[in-house]
């Protein structure tokens, strides 16, 4: 940034030294915020599914016991069974249900990537819009101040026959109208500061005004296509989905095959006769063969649900990463005007600045009226809204192309 700019954007509203950051305020949201925390939640339940897909090639044993009175057979009798099953084959079914299970996983990482980017989407946004009007606000509170040494004098110089009652009041009509112009300011900020706690989970300082770029930002459209391309989450979210369908159609098919498993049973007992306890052992081991023959056409029907989905979803992908191209060409569109409007109201900032103190002292030699000073001192505060007004459009657009290209996260502002 050259001179020019600095002692232009000098001429807004400065911020102390310990003013709220972004990051900081990123930070706070992304510790605090419930939505995000319900998404991570959701997520972990989520990630508990390829386990329990795994389960269903892996042994499963149990234990069992029963008791009874026998009144034919003259006394009671009693049981204990443990019994063991263990899948040798499942034609596919256990294979293709965890790729489906790690496919969706996948998915909802992805899919949680892209709340995060929401979120702190929303957080730059609220800051951007409380930043703004805590700098409207005090344009307006400097604006009279300035209009009060401007009145002040205007009466001076109308008690000294310099100026006339006119003068004055024109001058005081500004100042009334920048009055309201700063009720109407502080109602806004109200407003702002109430999204913002809502977004970030805590009330704001003074938010701080110098925003460094993000360095993740793309250099050029193409890059921003690229990187959207290879990094959308919504994008790389539809693709694990279409994997999982692919996996869902292999499961499908999967219920014509025969399974085969390993069965066995052990457990001692005992039957009462004559008043006396007799003990047995039963112990039994074997293989288990199931054989689909008719499913009267059930799995047919599910191969071909599975398959017209999976085309479906494929579908959708093409459909997600037309949107991705669209929302990065969007953003970047968006952010290129900010920056240019950005540069265009700080260069209008300093010339207006120059304007009023250059009218300002030729008003005092009696060159210029007031209603120059008017004009002047309105068209100062509008360069001044205007630069406030883009730099948080910046702000936003810059968010805005982070979450299109996958590069929004708690790191970004950092």
């Amino acid at each position: 940034m050259n001179r020019g700019w600095i002692a232009a954007l000098a001429l807004c509203t400065a911020t102390p030294a310990s003013a709220e950051t972004l990051r900081e305020a990123i930070a706070a949201a992304y510790a605090t915020n419930p939505q995000l925390a319900a998404a991570q939640a959701r997520q972990a339940a989520l990630a508990e599914t390829p386990a329990q897909a795994r389960a269903l090639a892996r042994p499963v044993v149990s234990a069992g016991g029963s008791t009874g009175y026998d009144r034919l057979n003259g006394g009671g009798s009693g049981a204990a069974v443990a019994s063991v099953a263990l899948p040798i084959w499942t034609g596919g079914r256990a294979a293709a249900a965890i790729r489906a299970a790690n496919r969706d996983v996948a998915a909802g990482a992805a899919g949680l990537r892209d709340a995060e980017a929401a979120i702190l989407e929303s957080v730059v946004t609220a800051y951007a819009a409380l930043l703004y009007n805590q700098q409207a606000v005090e344009v307006a509170r400097v604006g009279i101040e300035r209009l009060d040494r401007q009145v002040a004098e205007a009466r001076s110089r109308y008690g000294l026959g310099q100026a006339t009652r006119t003068d004055v009041a024109q001058l005081e009509a500004q100042r009334a109208s920048v009055v309201a112009n700063l009720a109407d300011a502080e109602g806004a900020l109200a407003q702002a500061a109430a999204a913002y706690r809502a977004a970030v989970g805590q009330d704001a300082g003074t938010l701080s005004a110098e925003v460094m770029p993000p360095a993740t930002l793309p250099a050029t459209r193409d890059a921003a296509r690229d990187a959207a391309q290879a990094g959308n989450p919504l994008l790389l979210r539809q693709r694990q989905v279409v994997a999982a369908s692919a996996a869902r159609i292999d499961q499908a098919r999967a219920e014509r095959a025969p399974a085969i498993d390993a069965t066995g049973s052990v457990g001692p007992g005992g039957l009462y006769r004559d008043d006396r306890l007799r003990g047995v052992t039963a112990a039994s081991a074997g293989l288990s063969l199931r054989i689909p023959l008719l499913t009267g056409g059930l799995v047919p029907a599910r191969v071909r649900q599975a398959e017209a989905l999976n085309r479906a979803e494929r579908f959708d992908a093409d459909a997600a990463e037309r949107e991705a191209i669209r929302a990065s060409d969007a953003a970047w569109a968006t952010l290129i005007a900010a920056q240019g409007r950005l540069r265009a109201n700080v260069e209008g900032l300093a010339a207006a600045d120059v304007a009023l103190n250059g009218v300002r002292a030729e008003y005092g030699f009696g060159l210029r009226s007031t209603i120059d000073i008017l004009v002047a001192d309105q068209s100062l505060r509008a360069a001044q809204l205007a630069v406030a007004a883009a730099r948080a459009d910046v702000l936003v657009a810059q968010a805005a192309l982070l979450r299109a290209t996958g590069r929004l996260d708690a790191a970004a502002y950092g």
